[in-house]
């Protein structure tokens, strides 16, 4: 091999791993946070139900994107920025996006409180969905 397609694929190498390193810096990455605090038994049922809730629009709709499902203990005080930050109380879901180092979030706590106050499932999953796919765009 010749010195100048030695140089050129060296070239072509290196271009390529910028591309790909910009384009995973710009990537799209999204969190759905949903925060809990240490309950009684009941309260703790109807807790995890929401948060099973929350997960199963994730999976039903969103199972092929880049989403992110973490739950927050209130609790934990390895929690205490995130809580504070986004003024986090038991039930709260915030939705962050983050490109490279911008970051943006959308608190959509009333859809689940809504949710749990009328128990209508189909609502509740048709704005999940859409706070989402927004999120997405």
């Amino acid at each position: 091999m010749n010195l100048q397609k030695l140089v050129l694929l060296l070239f072509l190498a290196v271009i390529s791993v910028f591309e790909t390193s910009l384009a995973q810096e710009n990537k799209k990455y999204i969190e759905v946070l949903y925060f809990k605090a240490n309950l009684a038994c009941c309260k703790a049922r109807a807790c995890n139900a929401l948060q099973a809730d929350v997960d199963s629009v994730l999976i039903k709709y969103f199972a092929n994107e880049n989403i992110e499902f973490k739950v927050i203990r209130l609790a934990d005080s390895a929690n205490i920025d995130l809580v504070s930050k986004y003024n986090a109380k038991s039930q709260t879901v915030i939705i962050v996006t983050k490109i490279g180092q911008d970051e943006s979030s959308v608190d959509v706590s009333a859809i689940v409180k809504d949710y749990a106050r009328t128990s209508n499932k189909m609502k509740f999953e048709e704005e999940m969905k859409k706070s989402i796919a927004e999120a997405i765009k």
